[in-house]
């Protein structure tokens, strides 16, 4: 007797980078990823002490949901990223994401619900230095100089994660974690 696989539901999303960003060869280079959606596997990556603690959880997720299994997580953008997370989040548990919010002032606590499928996704509207190139380059306001700068990805986050919590470990201070995004996304000022 053959036994059948359950094929799970999936659902197409698409990339705030329109996939320009990616090598041509990519399958991230078509703008479009197609993800399954959540089961208790994907609650129990979630959940996962070890992943949290090692700042892998969100990796693991993403591939987790991933049909095409040759893209790495940590390849993707931080955009990307997020709208993949959101996506599976709406898959996962409905679109309405409910809080509590508490006000300052008055410490007032009130409850509100967000649809979080009429988030405005924000596209990709300038050009890359060169298609299936992360690099851009920008005319700085006040100096004039040209800087060529890169979206963050996957990748450049954990590593930053991890030099952060070895700062903190070593008694060393953590709060440049401006400066720390600023140093990895900037690429080059005036060659």
């Amino acid at each position: 007797m053959e036994e059948k696989k359950f094929k799970y539901p999936t659902e197409q999303i698409e990339l705030p980078s329109k996939g320009l960003l990616y090598s041509p060869t990519s399958p991230l280079s078509k703008g479009v990823i197609e993800m399954k959606y959540m089961t208790a596997k994907e609650e129990d990556i979630l959940t996962s002490r070890a992943y949290i603690k090692n700042g892998s959880v969100i990796s693991k997720l993403i591939q987790s949901c991933l049909s095409d299994k040759s893209i790495d997580p940590d390849d993707l953008i931080s955009g990307d990223r997020n709208a993949l997370l959101i996506a599976l989040r709406i898959t996962g548990y409905g679109a309405d994401y409910d809080l509590e919010l508490s006000c300052p002032e008055c410490g007032k606590t009130n409850k509100a619900t967000f649809d979080l499928s009429t988030l405005p996704i924000k596209r990709l509207l300038v050009d890359p230095v060169e298609i299936g190139v992360n690099e851009f380059e920008v005319v700085l306001p006040v100096t004039k100089k040209t800087a060529k700068v890169k979206f963050l990805t996957g990748k450049d986050e954990r590593e930053m994660m991890i030099i952060s919590e070895r700062k903190k470990k070593n008694g060393l201070n953590t709060e440049s974690a401006i400066t720390d995004r600023l140093n990895r996304s900037i690429i080059a000022i005036d060659n």
